[in-house]
Protein backbone atom coordinates (compact mmCIF):
# COMPACT_ATOMS: atom_id res chain seq x y z
CA UNK A 1 0.00 0.00 0.00
CA UNK A 2 1.72 3.21 -1.06
CA UNK A 3 1.16 5.93 1.52
CA UNK A 4 2.52 8.85 0.24
CA UNK A 5 3.09 8.92 -4.04
CA UNK A 6 6.66 8.57 -5.09
CA UNK A 7 7.73 7.50 -1.83
CA UNK A 8 8.22 3.96 -0.72
CA UNK A 9 5.85 2.35 1.75
CA UNK A 10 8.15 2.43 4.80
CA UNK A 11 9.51 6.33 4.11
CA UNK A 12 5.66 7.15 3.89
CA UNK A 13 4.80 4.89 7.39
CA UNK A 14 7.62 7.05 9.14
CA UNK A 15 6.05 10.45 8.24
CA UNK A 16 2.81 9.52 9.21
CA UNK A 17 4.27 7.84 13.00
CA UNK A 18 5.24 11.69 13.56
CA UNK A 19 2.09 13.40 13.10
CA UNK A 20 0.81 15.26 16.00
CA UNK A 21 -2.19 13.29 17.35
CA UNK A 22 -4.58 16.72 16.95
CA UNK A 23 -3.41 16.97 13.56
CA UNK A 24 -5.35 13.43 12.96
CA UNK A 25 -8.81 14.58 12.11
CA UNK A 26 -7.02 16.67 9.32
CA UNK A 27 -5.15 13.84 7.95
CA UNK A 28 -7.24 11.40 7.79
CA UNK A 29 -9.84 13.60 6.17
CA UNK A 30 -7.56 13.99 3.58
CA UNK A 31 -7.05 10.14 2.91
CA UNK A 32 -8.28 7.03 3.56
CA UNK A 33 -5.30 4.68 3.72
CA UNK A 34 -4.33 7.14 6.11
CA UNK A 35 -6.77 6.92 8.22
CA UNK A 36 -6.95 2.84 7.78
CA UNK A 37 -3.26 2.99 8.90
CA UNK A 38 -3.90 5.04 11.50
CA UNK A 39 -6.19 3.17 13.06
CA UNK A 40 -4.45 -0.20 13.18
CA UNK A 41 -3.17 -1.72 16.44
CA UNK A 42 0.83 -2.14 14.60
CA UNK A 43 0.58 1.69 13.68
CA UNK A 44 0.63 2.36 17.59
CA UNK A 45 3.40 -0.23 18.49
CA UNK A 46 5.35 1.58 15.78
CA UNK A 47 4.53 4.76 17.38
CA UNK A 48 5.50 4.08 20.69
CA UNK A 49 8.13 1.93 20.30
CA UNK A 50 9.81 5.05 18.31
CA UNK A 51 8.82 7.67 21.10
CA UNK A 52 6.27 9.77 19.39
CA UNK A 53 3.26 9.20 21.26
CA UNK A 54 2.36 11.54 23.71
CA UNK A 55 0.66 11.21 27.29
CA UNK A 56 -2.51 13.53 27.79
CA UNK A 57 -4.17 13.68 30.72
CA UNK A 58 -7.73 14.47 29.91
CA UNK A 59 -10.34 15.84 33.29
CA UNK A 60 -13.92 17.13 34.19
CA UNK A 61 -12.63 20.82 35.31
CA UNK A 62 -14.58 22.97 36.34
CA UNK A 63 -14.31 26.94 34.49
CA UNK A 64 -13.16 29.78 36.55
CA UNK A 65 -13.49 32.73 34.27
CA UNK A 66 -17.38 32.39 34.01
CA UNK A 67 -19.22 31.05 36.56
CA UNK A 68 -22.44 29.97 35.92
CA UNK A 69 -25.18 31.02 38.08
CA UNK A 70 -28.38 28.54 38.44
CA UNK A 71 -31.48 29.88 39.82
CA UNK A 72 -35.35 28.32 40.23
CA UNK A 73 -35.03 24.43 39.77
CA UNK A 74 -31.77 23.71 40.46
CA UNK A 75 -31.06 22.62 43.41
CA UNK A 76 -28.56 24.91 44.32
CA UNK A 77 -28.15 28.76 43.09
CA UNK A 78 -24.84 29.01 42.06
CA UNK A 79 -22.23 26.24 41.44
CA UNK A 80 -19.43 25.40 38.51
CA UNK A 81 -20.28 24.08 35.07
CA UNK A 82 -17.64 21.66 34.28
CA UNK A 83 -16.17 21.33 31.09
CA UNK A 84 -13.49 18.83 29.51
CA UNK A 85 -10.18 19.88 29.36
CA UNK A 86 -6.60 18.08 28.11
CA UNK A 87 -3.19 18.70 29.32
CA UNK A 88 -0.23 17.58 27.91
CA UNK A 89 2.75 17.12 30.81
CA UNK A 90 5.59 16.96 28.32
CA UNK A 91 4.44 20.15 26.47
CA UNK A 92 2.71 21.94 29.15
CA UNK A 93 -0.35 22.45 26.62
CA UNK A 94 -3.48 23.23 27.86
CA UNK A 95 -7.08 22.99 25.89
CA UNK A 96 -10.59 22.02 25.97
CA UNK A 97 -12.46 19.79 24.28
CA UNK A 98 -15.66 19.82 22.36
CA UNK A 99 -18.36 19.82 24.62
CA UNK A 100 -20.68 16.93 24.63
CA UNK A 101 -23.52 16.71 21.96
CA UNK A 102 -26.76 18.24 23.61
CA UNK A 103 -25.15 19.11 26.70
CA UNK A 104 -25.03 23.14 26.69
CA UNK A 105 -24.99 23.71 30.33
CA UNK A 106 -21.79 21.36 30.67
CA UNK A 107 -21.11 17.97 31.82
CA UNK A 108 -22.62 16.51 33.95
CA UNK A 109 -21.79 16.21 37.82
CA UNK A 110 -20.20 13.64 39.01
CA UNK A 111 -19.61 11.76 34.98
CA UNK A 112 -16.72 9.15 34.86
CA UNK A 113 -13.68 9.94 32.63
CA UNK A 114 -12.18 6.39 31.03
CA UNK A 115 -9.61 6.48 28.47
CA UNK A 116 -10.01 3.19 26.15
CA UNK A 117 -7.24 2.95 22.64
CA UNK A 118 -7.70 6.27 20.88
CA UNK A 119 -10.69 7.35 22.62
CA UNK A 120 -12.15 9.08 25.73
CA UNK A 121 -15.55 7.48 27.13
CA UNK A 122 -17.48 9.70 29.07
CA UNK A 123 -20.19 7.83 31.65
CA UNK A 124 -22.84 9.06 33.71
CA UNK A 125 -23.62 11.60 36.27
CA UNK A 126 -26.13 13.86 36.91
CA UNK A 127 -28.07 16.74 34.87
CA UNK A 128 -26.06 19.49 36.17
CA UNK A 129 -29.45 21.77 36.44
CA UNK A 130 -31.73 18.86 37.60
CA UNK A 131 -29.37 16.29 39.31
CA UNK A 132 -31.11 14.08 38.08
CA UNK A 133 -28.95 11.01 37.51
CA UNK A 134 -28.28 9.62 33.97
CA UNK A 135 -27.06 6.58 32.33
CA UNK A 136 -25.61 8.41 29.44
CA UNK A 137 -22.48 7.53 27.69
CA UNK A 138 -20.36 9.52 25.12
CA UNK A 139 -17.60 8.71 23.19
CA UNK A 140 -14.76 10.89 21.49
CA UNK A 141 -12.41 9.39 19.05
CA UNK A 142 -8.92 11.77 18.60
CA UNK A 143 -8.61 10.17 15.46
CA UNK A 144 -11.34 11.79 13.83
CA UNK A 145 -12.54 14.62 16.31
CA UNK A 146 -16.02 13.80 16.52
CA UNK A 147 -18.39 12.63 19.71
CA UNK A 148 -21.01 9.35 19.30
CA UNK A 149 -23.66 8.91 21.47
CA UNK A 150 -23.17 5.46 22.93
CA UNK A 151 -25.41 2.79 24.27
CA UNK A 152 -26.78 3.50 27.70
CA UNK A 153 -25.56 1.65 30.23
CA UNK A 154 -28.11 -0.98 31.53
CA UNK A 155 -30.22 -1.11 34.59
CA UNK A 156 -30.83 1.26 37.59
CA UNK A 157 -29.44 4.78 36.95
CA UNK A 158 -26.53 4.30 39.19
CA UNK A 159 -24.22 7.01 40.51
CA UNK A 160 -20.72 7.24 42.15
CA UNK A 161 -19.98 4.05 40.13
CA UNK A 162 -16.30 3.11 39.90
CA UNK A 163 -14.95 2.51 36.31
CA UNK A 164 -11.76 1.53 34.79
CA UNK A 165 -10.55 0.48 31.12
CA UNK A 166 -8.24 -2.32 30.10
CA UNK A 167 -6.74 0.76 27.72
CA UNK A 168 -7.53 -1.83 24.95
CA UNK A 169 -11.17 -2.12 24.39
CA UNK A 170 -12.93 -2.33 27.10
CA UNK A 171 -14.75 -0.54 30.24
CA UNK A 172 -15.47 -2.22 33.13
CA UNK A 173 -18.11 -0.78 35.62
CA UNK A 174 -18.71 -1.67 39.15
CA UNK A 175 -20.80 -0.23 42.32
CA UNK A 176 -22.47 3.02 43.20
CA UNK A 177 -25.56 3.71 44.17
CA UNK A 178 -29.36 3.40 42.85
CA UNK A 179 -31.75 6.11 43.14
CA UNK A 180 -32.87 4.80 46.48
CA UNK A 181 -29.00 5.12 47.83
CA UNK A 182 -29.06 1.60 48.11
CA UNK A 183 -25.46 0.41 47.65
CA UNK A 184 -24.63 -1.80 44.50
CA UNK A 185 -23.03 -5.07 43.86
CA UNK A 186 -23.45 -5.48 40.13
CA UNK A 187 -20.69 -4.88 37.56
CA UNK A 188 -21.20 -4.86 33.67
CA UNK A 189 -18.41 -4.03 30.54
CA UNK A 190 -18.73 -1.67 28.36
CA UNK A 191 -16.73 -2.57 24.67
CA UNK A 192 -16.44 0.42 23.33
CA UNK A 193 -15.53 -0.69 19.13
CA UNK A 194 -18.97 -2.87 19.09
CA UNK A 195 -20.90 -0.43 21.53
CA UNK A 196 -21.88 -3.60 23.38
CA UNK A 197 -22.53 -3.78 27.47
CA UNK A 198 -21.87 -7.35 28.78
CA UNK A 199 -23.07 -8.16 32.08
CA UNK A 200 -20.29 -9.10 34.98
CA UNK A 201 -21.10 -11.92 37.86
CA UNK A 202 -22.23 -9.57 41.18
CA UNK A 203 -19.76 -9.07 43.36
CA UNK A 204 -19.13 -10.40 47.07
CA UNK A 205 -20.28 -7.17 48.74
CA UNK A 206 -21.76 -3.54 48.06
CA UNK A 207 -19.81 -0.72 46.73
CA UNK A 208 -20.97 2.78 46.92
CA UNK A 209 -18.38 5.28 46.03
CA UNK A 210 -15.12 2.53 45.27
CA UNK A 211 -12.26 3.29 43.43
CA UNK A 212 -11.75 0.95 40.25
CA UNK A 213 -8.13 0.03 38.41
CA UNK A 214 -6.28 -2.28 36.63
CA UNK A 215 -3.42 -3.73 38.76
CA UNK A 216 -1.40 -7.00 38.04
CA UNK A 217 -3.75 -7.82 35.00
CA UNK A 218 -6.94 -7.87 36.70
CA UNK A 219 -9.84 -5.23 37.26
CA UNK A 220 -9.52 -4.06 41.24
CA UNK A 221 -12.68 -2.61 42.73
CA UNK A 222 -11.18 -0.87 45.68
CA UNK A 223 -13.14 -0.05 49.08
CA UNK A 224 -16.29 1.51 48.98
CA UNK A 225 -19.21 0.87 51.61
CA UNK A 226 -22.55 -0.88 51.81
CA UNK A 227 -26.06 0.11 52.13
CA UNK A 228 -26.05 0.08 56.38
CA UNK A 229 -23.05 2.11 56.55
CA UNK A 230 -23.92 5.15 54.47
CA UNK A 231 -20.59 6.75 53.81
CA UNK A 232 -18.13 5.05 56.20
CA UNK A 233 -15.61 3.38 54.39
CA UNK A 234 -14.40 -0.20 54.72
CA UNK A 235 -11.22 -1.97 54.06
CA UNK A 236 -11.85 -4.50 51.70
CA UNK A 237 -11.29 -5.05 48.06
CA UNK A 238 -12.08 -7.59 45.19
CA UNK A 239 -10.21 -7.84 41.82
CA UNK A 240 -11.90 -9.47 38.37
CA UNK A 241 -9.60 -11.77 36.11
CA UNK A 242 -10.70 -10.63 33.08
CA UNK A 243 -9.99 -14.16 31.47
CA UNK A 244 -11.72 -16.46 33.41
CA UNK A 245 -14.52 -13.94 34.35
CA UNK A 246 -14.83 -14.83 37.86
CA UNK A 247 -13.99 -12.87 40.94
CA UNK A 248 -11.06 -13.57 42.93
CA UNK A 249 -11.81 -14.17 46.93
CA UNK A 250 -12.02 -11.24 48.97
CA UNK A 251 -9.17 -8.98 50.29
CA UNK A 252 -10.09 -8.48 53.42
CA UNK A 253 -7.85 -6.28 54.66
CA UNK A 254 -6.74 -4.08 51.49
CA UNK A 255 -6.07 -1.04 53.83
CA UNK A 256 -5.44 -1.14 57.44
CA UNK A 257 -7.85 1.24 58.04
CA UNK A 258 -10.98 2.53 57.04
CA UNK A 259 -10.11 4.86 53.97
CA UNK A 260 -12.02 6.50 51.17
CA UNK A 261 -10.27 5.18 48.16
CA UNK A 262 -11.02 7.83 45.59
CA UNK A 263 -6.76 8.99 45.41
CA UNK A 264 -5.98 5.19 44.96
CA UNK A 265 -4.29 4.66 41.38
CA UNK A 266 -1.95 2.64 39.76
CA UNK A 267 1.20 4.03 38.86
CA UNK A 268 2.56 2.60 35.79
CA UNK A 269 5.23 0.67 37.73
CA UNK A 270 3.16 -2.21 38.61
CA UNK A 271 2.40 -0.58 42.25
CA UNK A 272 -0.66 0.86 44.02
CA UNK A 273 -0.09 4.33 45.56
CA UNK A 274 -2.65 6.45 47.71
CA UNK A 275 -3.11 10.15 49.12
CA UNK A 276 -3.76 10.14 53.07
CA UNK A 277 -3.15 12.13 55.77
CA UNK A 278 -0.61 14.48 53.94
CA UNK A 279 1.27 11.30 52.48
CA UNK A 280 1.19 10.02 49.13
CA UNK A 281 1.21 6.10 50.25
CA UNK A 282 3.06 3.03 48.19
CA UNK A 283 1.50 -0.52 48.84
CA UNK A 284 4.38 -3.08 49.54
CA UNK A 285 4.23 -6.14 50.53
CA UNK A 286 0.42 -5.99 51.52
CA UNK A 287 1.27 -2.98 53.70
CA UNK A 288 1.29 0.86 53.09
CA UNK A 289 4.28 2.62 53.33
CA UNK A 290 4.97 6.50 53.33
CA UNK A 291 6.49 7.30 49.89
CA UNK A 292 6.53 11.49 49.82
CA UNK A 293 5.01 13.89 51.75
CA UNK A 294 2.09 15.98 49.29
CA UNK A 295 2.85 19.64 48.99
CA UNK A 296 1.14 22.48 51.27
CA UNK A 297 -0.52 23.96 48.03
CA UNK A 298 -2.46 20.27 47.35
CA UNK A 299 -3.36 20.46 50.94
CA UNK A 300 -7.19 19.34 49.52
CA UNK A 301 -6.46 17.03 47.28
CA UNK A 302 -8.92 16.78 44.27
CA UNK A 303 -7.90 14.47 41.19
CA UNK A 304 -5.02 12.29 41.23
CA UNK A 305 -3.97 10.20 37.56
CA UNK A 306 -0.96 8.11 36.90
CA UNK A 307 1.14 7.13 34.12
CA UNK A 308 5.37 5.16 33.46
CA UNK A 309 6.27 6.05 36.95
CA UNK A 310 4.29 9.68 37.38
CA UNK A 311 1.68 10.54 39.28
CA UNK A 312 -0.38 14.09 38.74
CA UNK A 313 -2.26 15.17 41.34
CA UNK A 314 -4.30 18.74 41.40
CA UNK A 315 -5.44 20.53 44.46
CA UNK A 316 -5.70 23.38 46.74
CA UNK A 317 -4.63 25.19 50.01
CA UNK A 318 -8.54 25.83 51.00
CA UNK A 319 -11.94 25.93 50.10
CA UNK A 320 -12.44 28.41 46.85
CA UNK A 321 -8.51 28.51 46.17
CA UNK A 322 -7.28 27.90 43.10
CA UNK A 323 -6.46 24.37 42.53
CA UNK A 324 -2.15 24.02 41.32
CA UNK A 325 -0.86 20.76 39.69
CA UNK A 326 1.90 19.12 40.26
CA UNK A 327 3.99 15.75 39.00
CA UNK A 328 5.19 13.28 41.65
CA UNK A 329 8.41 11.59 39.53
CA UNK A 330 7.96 7.72 41.22
CA UNK A 331 11.79 6.94 40.94
CA UNK A 332 13.36 9.61 43.07
CA UNK A 333 10.12 10.92 44.68
CA UNK A 334 10.41 14.32 43.49
CA UNK A 335 7.66 16.57 42.97
CA UNK A 336 7.79 18.98 40.22
CA UNK A 337 4.76 22.33 39.92
CA UNK A 338 3.15 22.60 36.37
CA UNK A 339 2.65 26.08 35.28
CA UNK A 340 -1.48 26.33 34.60
CA UNK A 341 -3.16 29.44 33.08
CA UNK A 342 -5.76 31.24 35.36
CA UNK A 343 -8.82 29.73 33.69
CA UNK A 344 -7.11 25.97 34.09
CA UNK A 345 -6.91 26.16 37.52
CA UNK A 346 -10.30 24.56 38.77
CA UNK A 347 -11.52 21.59 40.25
CA UNK A 348 -11.28 18.97 38.82
CA UNK A 349 -13.80 16.03 39.69
CA UNK A 350 -12.81 13.19 38.01
CA UNK A 351 -10.04 12.55 34.83
CA UNK A 352 -7.96 9.53 33.11
CA UNK A 353 -4.85 9.22 30.74
CA UNK A 354 -4.09 8.28 27.12
CA UNK A 355 -1.00 7.76 25.24
CA UNK A 356 -1.37 8.78 21.79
Amino acid sequence: MELIPSLPYDIGLECLIRVPYDNFSSVTSVCRNWKLQIELPEFWKLRRATGFTRQVILMAQAQTDDPKLKVGLSKYSAFPVYRLTLYEPDSGYWAELPPLPGNSDGLPMFCQLVGVGLSLVVIGGWNPITWEPSNAVFVYNFVTATWRRGAEMPGCRRSFFGCASDSEQTVYVAGGHDEEKNALKSAMAYDVASDEWVPMPDMASERDECKCTFYHGKFHVIGGYDTSMQGRFGTTAESFNTSTWQWDPVAEHFFDSATCPRTCVEGGDGKLYLCRDGDVLVLRDSTWQVAAAIPPELRNVAFVTAWRGKILMTGSMGFNEPHNTYILDLQNYTWTKMDAPVNFSGHVQSGCCLEM
